[in-house]
């Protein structure tokens, strides 16, 4: 896992050479003389060479050192191969054998070929087949040859599943997270067999871990739970596999990385029971690790000033002065994903090259802003509807009052970052920041549209979740689906929709049983989440007055939408059709006379668009005439007299 300098492998090579010297003599003398081994072989200054480090990291006897030295010489000099052709009194057998080191080496001792000794037991050699055990020929695992050779490489059988992480300098680290590796290296000088469980995403955590590391000396293996084998045998062989590379290599801190929020495996526990040393456990949430002792950090991404000090550093003096500021304010990211995403900004900055310096300032921003949305709507997209929000406030007609309030909730949002960081709203606690809003009123006055236009306004991206889809009757689970969107959600501060929130909040029931009681608590968590959500999440309903008052209170915002009347309905005619579409004789104030909300509105003018589209014309009112009625055909309603009047 490290790579030797060559001053010492031309130390371990000159080391090596003279204690195969010394085997040599012994497979000549066959034993009648003993040779003074360590008298023989040449002083050796710093680092321990291969075969010691290797011979008091297994515990091996002088005997069994000088077996594995016998094995490893057939392989580096063909003189000891030949000499043991000759003991055995065949040329074809160039092999050792037990029997051969019995009858050879010094200090000889029968329990060295047990299977616990340790060279069976870490599989530093192997026996072939042969009439018995004692002449059966003997091979060095080519991996410990390497090792002796001064070759530092990571076993092939671990490099398919480990990736070792490069070193990290703690003074890399941005304080909060230097803060994090500090704690965890201060656990393992206190107690070496601490597991520390890092929590969060793994680009905040492998440098933290590094840097841990790094403080203790070590270097970090990371292993991804998924990988872990589920066969008891393959599981012991791995984890042998990798207690013998911390001796042949360095020693080093294994990292059991777990994405999921699975519960505990066989294979899982199993590991953390066998591995000694240093152990890090990476998740998202804190994993049950008894027996051992456990330090739990959570590692968020850096504090916005960090980011946005990262942000000014990576972009340069290419960005608009308040640029690193919005965008941390905005978005939460690491620090590898800031400079990936300035640079990827930067490059397409300059290939388009002519721009003017305000111009090309301007687009730099919005081109940075768009590759963040970019990169962290992904996490979202498997867990809710990406809703593509091109509404603006002409689109959107309502009550002064109500209209009012949206402005307010989008300026809440936009100063959200100089209120709570700059101005210290956020110093006492994150509980009470988000902003929560309640969008109630029937289907299609204007509940979704009014929620693409703040997203469009505020240049977020829009998902829409359905409560119906998250809870579960499997107690646990609905808060584990909820909590899912939310941290996945965190780092855009995207708009978050919940739609149909009768599902979940109706009136707070009477606990009668134990599902009565995580009723609530599913409510609780979920407005709990919302209170603390860095962006805004909406929840709509159709049925206001079914809501718990108790719950109304913990939102910020509550907008009624209500039912349009008639100089609303006729605005909305108005504006319902694009600048492009051809119309000839519609008339919105005749329109008006239907009572229908803005959703049914839109219907009916794009069916009568395709009907006027298939027949060559222009719309006019005989193709809305018929849109009507099928809109009203789907809504099972009758038009009444009055509003029949609007095609008189």
């Amino acid at each position: 896992m490290d790579t030797a300098p060559s001053d010492w492998t031309e130390a371990n090579q000159a080391f090596l050479a003279a204690a195969l010297s010394r085997i040599k003599a012994c497979l000549a003398r066959r034993g009648t003389a003993q040779v003074g081994a360590e008298a023989a072989l040449p002083a050796f200054v710093g680092a321990p060479p291969a075969l010691e480090r290797i011979a008091r990291g297994f515990g091996l006897s002088r005997f069994e050192r000088d077996l594995l030295l016998l094995c490893a010489g057939v392989e580096l000099d063909a003189e000891i191969a030949t000499l043991c052709a000759q003991a055995a009194g065949d040329p074809a057998r160039m092999h050792p054998t037990f029997s051969l080191a019995l009858g050879t080496l010094p200090e000889a001792h029968w329990s060295a070929l047990s299977p616990d000794a340790p060279l069976r037991r870490w599989r530093l050699i192997e026996p072939g087949e042969g009439p018995s055990l004692t002449l059966a020929p003997l091979r060095i695992d080519e991996r410990v040859l390497h090792c002796l050779a001064g070759v530092r490489q990571l076993d092939e059988r671990l490099a398919a599943l480990l990736e070792v992480l490069p070193p990290a300098d703690p003074a890399d680290l941005v304080p909060s997270q230097r803060d994090a590796a500090t704690e965890a290296a201060s656990a393992w000088r206190t107690h070496a067999e601490t597991v520390v469980q890092l929590l969060g995403d793994a680009t905040d955590c492998r440098p933290v871990a590094a840097a841990a590391a790094a403080m203790v000396g070590l270097r970090v293996a990371a292993l991804p739970v998924a990988l872990l084998p589920a066969g008891p045998t393959e599981l012991d062989a791995l984890l042998r596999l990798w207690q013998r590379e911390t001796v042949l290599a360095a020693p080093a801190v294994l990292m059991l990385d777990d994405e999921s929020a699975a519960t505990e495996t066989h294979a899982f526990t199993r590991l953390l029971q066998r591995v000694g040393g240093p152990l890090i456990v990476r998740a998202r949430e804190p994993r049950a690790v008894v027996p051992r002792q456990s330090v739990v950090l959570d590692v968020t991404h850096p504090q916005p000033d960090e980011q946005a000090a990262t942000w000014r550093s990576a972009l340069g003096a290419a960005a608009p002065e308040d640029l690193p500021g919005q965008l941390a304010a905005q978005f939460s990211l690491s620090l590898p994903a800031i400079e990936a995403i300035a640079a990827g900004a930067l490059a397409r900055d300059r290939a388009a090259g002519a721009l003017a310096r305000d111009a090309a300032a301007g687009a730099l921003g919005d081109v940075v802003w768009r590759l963040c949305r970019l990169r962290l709507r992904t996490r979202l997209e498997g867990l809710a509807q990406h809703i593509e929000s091109r509404m603006g406030w002409h689109d959107l007609v309502l009550p002064e009052t109500q209209t009012q309030t949206l402005h307010t909730i989008a300026a809440q949002l936009r100063q959200r970052n100089r209120v709570h960081e700059e101005w210290g709203f956020g110093a006492k606690g994150r509980r009470g920041l988000g902003i929560a809003a309640l969008f109630a009123g029937a289907s299609g006055t204007g509940k979704t549209l009014a929620a693409e236009v703040l997203a469009g306004e505020l240049r977020l991206d829009l998902f829409r979740i359905d409560l119906a889809a998250v809870m579960s009757k499997y107690i646990g689970e609905t808060e584990k689906n909820l909590r899912r969107v939310f941290d996945a959600a965190e780092e855009s501060g995207a708009v978050l929709l919940f739609d149909e929130a009768d599902a979940l909040f109706g009136k707070r029931s009477e606990v009668k049983d134990s599902h009565d009681r995580y009723a609530n608590i599913e409510v609780s968590y979920l407005l709990q989440r919302m209170e603390a959500y860095r962006g805004l999440a909406i929840l709509t309903t159709n049925m206001k007055s079914a809501l718990d008052p108790a719950f109304l209170r913990r939102l910020r915002f509550v907008v009624t939408f209500p039912f349009p009347d008639a100089a609303q309905r006729a605005a909305i005619w108005r504006q319902v059709f694009p600048a492009a579409t051809p119309l000839d004789g519609v008339d919105a104030e005749r329109l008006a006379l239907l009572r229908l909300p803005g959703g049914a509105i839109r219907n009916i003018a794009m069916s009568a668009a395709f009907l006027a589209a298939d027949c060559g014309e222009p719309v006019r009112m005989h193709h809305l005439r018929t849109a009507a009625r099928s809109e009203y055909a789907k809504l099972e309603r009758p038009l009444t007299q009055a509003e029949n009047e609007a095609w008189a």
